[in-house]
């Protein structure tokens, strides 16, 4: 296989943080490489390096065996070397063909050319072997349509060269089968493919080869991914052996009043008859395929969106949610989203001021919220979720994906929420950040939080929840108590999901038949 890309002593330092130590990594083509490493560990600025987002301090990049120095993605993008994102960049209200072109519409007398523009998305669709109406809205696309229509964008630029940044995160079993299909193929057509990944089972199926980054050094150096077992790759990237834990049963007192009871709750969403608690010390499971209803349960919850029917009730006692201010100040109720940049932190502010957001009502005088107590909440949690900052005045915009969410964890923490729940809290962050999360998850519920825990992550929610409920199509199909054994309860739970999805594929006849 011929080399397409080298990275040789890459070295990028933002201020006096070094991001970067003398990188190395060799791509080859017909391959998918595997770029892994802990949040904060250097992956994000290689790639922006590699892409034109930023430029390096010092190093090399080749292409073909050429020295290339981008100065913008265009640059990048012309060299043959396309990127998808985590977070999805397309505009809903365009066509699929737009979206495509976005970067460089074909144009013709100085307007767009339209027919050339389906002709170019057309092109793209059919290298990756997929059905996709190029006229089509973005907006009617699923999920997964989005995340081809995104590396049909690279390809569109004649991309051999493809990074995806944590393409699966969003995707469901048969969705996420259906890209590395794509993949694959790519691959087999000659396509230097970049995984960057924190699901070392996904990594350990598709990936030839292994790039390990810790604290900017490559520590595994483009070698194959044969040569290691997943358990090495992990005391690789954390520096040490990463102790093992048993998931545990736990005693959870249930005799007593629930800390928020659903009574047949509808909502505007198309929810109906949900009926479950959660008790004090309590971490319930809500677990689903992608579109379930799941979290548009909990944003209802929480007042984002309205509750049409049905009885919450708080401690015994009814209550009506107007507004997540309410849910806060009122309930004590609290929201850890799945959409970290979203609705999680505030990008563009300091981490003080989002980590005691939740408290400005007590932190508040007549002149404004007082910044010193801002900072001194900040960092007690800064310290015990073991925050990688320069300090509580960093913007959060400036942390890896896995600090963000730590951040995002630190305000709800903050807020001393008796009910909160957490959605999707483990994605995109590395496997020292996500045992961290998970043993903080518990942690809340041995202090008496009751946990509403939202995760498309199986082992993880037999790992954590006490009661698992089992939602499809907006319904709560039903409630399993978690024996944490992983065998039996994944059996139990896709099984309740298999026969509901088989109840809609029966057809009336079907039905009539079984009758007689």
């Amino acid at each position: 296989m011929s080399v397409v890309v080298e990275v040789r002593r890459l070295t990028k330092s933002y201020g006096t943080a070094r991001a970067l130590d003398e990188a190395n990594m060799t791509l080859q083509a017909g391959s998918i490489h595997a770029l892994l490493g802990e949040n904060g560990a250097g992956k994000s600025t290689l790639v922006k390096a590699l892409t034109g987002v930023h430029r390096a301090d010092s190093g090399h990049i080749l292409v073909r065996g050429e020295e290339v120095s981008f100065a913008r993605p265009i640059e990048a993008s012309h060299a043959g070397i396309g990127v998808v994102h985590q977070e999805r960049n397309v505009v809903p209200g365009f066509t699929v063909a737009e979206n495509i072109c976005l970067q460089e519409p074909p144009s013709r007398f100085g307007l767009v050319d339209r027919k050339r523009q389906r002709e170019v998305a057309q092109e793209a669709l059919d290298r990756l072997g997929v059905a996709i109406e190029p006229t089509a809205l973005v907006s009617d696309c699923s999920v997964a349509q989005v995340q081809l229509i995104e590396i049909a964008k690279a390809l569109a630029f004649r991309s051999d060269v493809l990074i995806l940044d944590e393409p699966t995160s969003s995707l469901t079993e048969s969705e996420t089968g259906l890209l590395f299909t794509v993949l694959r193929s790519l691959r087999d057509a000659g396509a230097s493919i970049v995984l960057v990944s924190h699901k070392l089972e996904e990594v350990f199926e598709l990936c030839d080869t292994v790039t390990v980054l810790r604290d900017g050094r490559s520590v595994v150096e483009s070698e194959p991914l044969a040569n290691y077992r997943q358990r090495e790759i992990v005391d690789v990237m954390v520096g040490r052996a990463l102790a093992q834990r048993e998931p545990r049963l736990r005693k959870v007192d249930r005799s007593g009043t629930s800390a928020l009871t659903f009574e047949d709750v509808r909502t505007v969403f198309g929810h109906k008859n949900i009926t479950f608690d959660v008790h004090p010390g309590e971490v319930f499971g809500l677990y689903g395929l992608v579109g379930a209803g799941r979290t548009e349960l909990a944003r209802s919850t929480i007042g984002l969106h309205q509750v049409t029917g049905g009885r919450l009730l708080l401690n015994g006692e009814p209550i009506t949610i107007r507004s997540v201010k309410e849910a806060v100040h009122r309930y004590g109720i609290g929201y850890l989203s799945e959409d970290r940049k979203g609705d999680g932190v505030f990008l563009r502010l300091p981490i003080r001021r989002n980590v005691a957001v939740t408290r400005w009502r007590q932190i508040s005088n007549w002149f404004g919220v007082r910044s010193g107590a801002e900072t001194s909440i900040a960092q007690r949690f800064i310290e015990s979720l073991g925050i990688r900052t320069r300090g509580a005045d960093q913007m959060v915009d400036e942390l890896s994906g896995g600090n963000q969410q730590k951040v995002s964890v630190a305000k709800w923490l903050a807020s001393e929420s008796t009910v909160l729940f957490i959605d999707e809290p483990t994605v995109g962050v590395d496997v020292r950040t996500k045992d961290e999360l998970h043993h903080l998850v518990l942690d809340l519920a041995e202090e008496g939080t009751a946990v509403i825990l939202i995760s498309s992550d199986l082992p993880e929610m037999v790992a954590l929840a006490d009661r698992i409920g089992v939602m499809d199509d907006f319904r709560l199909l039903d409630t399993i108590v978690n024996t944490k054994d992983y065998q039996s309860m994944s059996k139990k739970i896709l099984g309740v999901i298999h026969d509901t999805e088989h109840e809609r594929e029966t057809t009336p006849a079907e039905v009539e038949h079984v009758a007689d």
